[in-house]
């Protein structure tokens, strides 16, 4: 990983216009804002909240998210637990189901030296794979069992067991298992997080809500009652906290808030309680076109999957912004005045987890200083 190019502006007045870029910034005053504002809700409804890494993959990001009240960290892959947990990150739960003997060994290490790791597991296969990882070798019997969540299909048709029966015999699988620990169930609702209004969402939720009492009603009746049932996310963390059936969220998003969260009501009482944190900063490098200019910003630079990036920092009033190849942006002008070459615009990235992996560093800034510059530790992290 080469250093950042910009390290020498850290800590002199205005270097955050100064930037080379591309680059990725994080408003840390905002960002520490919305740390503390999804803790005091959590806090408030009397539910737990461990927060999802995948959105940022910092162990700054995360120490500071577990110094609010978090009872852990969520990770999306084993090489991310591997980057947290080296900085001294505890309290994981890996939430993607892990097949391969050798990620299912990485996942048994992890465990066996100590860190404080959960995972998930939807099919016996695994439950086999990481009983025989955890017992086995040397160590054997030297560390204590592995807890393992029964992953839940809630709607979403990409991992996790269908139906109560299935998860009834996959956690009496953990429970016989060597090794391994139950210690509940998870239940993600990914596919409805970003419907738009807030009624709209509430309604999609009947579905899981029932799936999920459902489980945990037939769990507790053969003696395995779920001590942890976790999910939520940013954009249903209102209606899930208030629905009696979880222990904890997993929200990741919040800290950063994205320009596809911001179109999503979040909350009857604030839409949008979230602040931006999250900006990729770009240079205008060419000004001949009518109606437009050319940022240094392009497809290589923002996720592409969502919305369109939202100008903001040094952006006139009302300009857009359109990709125009894989260098290159167009900062759409709507009639005003052009920026000249060389400024620096910030854009909102359109969808937040995705664009942090593109970039080794974020270049933290608070108000018009650049005060630190962190990596992204868990960047493409398997």
């Amino acid at each position: 990983m080469q250093d950042s190019p910009n390290r020498d502006l850290i800590g002199q007045p205005g270097g955050r216009d100064r930037l080379q870029t591309p680059c990725l910034v994080l408003d840390l005053d905002a960002a520490e804002a919305n740390i503390a504002c999804m803790a005091a809700h959590a806090q408030a409804a009397g539910i737990g909240l461990r927060p999802h890494a995948k959105a940022h993959k910092s162990v700054a990001l995360a120490r500071r998210q577990l110094d609010a009240g978090a009872t852990g960290i969520c990770v999306a892959t084993v090489g991310e637990a591997e980057a947290l947990a080296a900085g001294g990150i505890g309290g994981l739960l890996l939430t993607s189901p892990v097949a391969g003997t050798a990620k299912l060994r990485r996942l048994a290490e992890l465990a066996r030296s100590g860190h404080a790791v959960m995972a998930t597991v939807d099919h016996p296969d695994a439950v086999a794979g990481l009983s025989a990882a955890m017992t086995g070798g040397a160590m054997a019997g030297a560390s204590a069992p592995l807890t393992l969540l029964v992953d839940m299909d809630v709607g979403q048709h990409r991992t996790g067991v269908p139906d109560a029966d299935t998860a009834l015999d996959l956690a009496r699988a953990i429970a016989d298992a060597a090794g391994l620990a139950f210690g509940g169930i998870q239940a993600y609702a990914g596919h409805v997080q970003h419907i738009a209004g807030l009624a709209e969402r509430r309604a999609a939720m009947e579905r899981p809500w029932a799936l999920i009492q459902a489980v945990r009603q037939r769990l507790a009746g053969a003696g395995l009652a779920p001590a942890i049932v976790t999910g939520a996310g940013t954009g249903t963390h209102a209606l899930d906290a208030g629905a009696g059936l979880f222990t904890e969220m997993q929200t990741g998003s919040y800290v950063f808030t994205d320009v596809q969260y911001d179109a999503v009501v979040l909350r009857e009482a604030a839409a949008t309680p979230f602040r931006p944190s999250l900006f990729v900063a770009c240079s205008v490098v060419s000004t001949h076109q009518e109606g437009f200019v050319t940022t240094d910003g392009g497809l290589k630079r923002f996720a592409t999957d969502g919305p369109a990036p939202r100008p903001m920092r040094n952006a006139p009033a009302g300009a857009g912004f359109r990709f125009s190849g894989d260098e290159f942006g167009a900062l759409l002008l709507n009639g005003a005045r052009p920026p000249a070459r060389g400024t620096v615009i910030e854009c909102q990235v359109p969808h937040c987890d995705p664009t942090v992996d593109l970039y080794d560093w974020y270049h933290v800034v608070r108000g018009d200083v650049l005060v630190e510059i962190w990596p992204v530790e868990g960047r493409g992290a398997i």
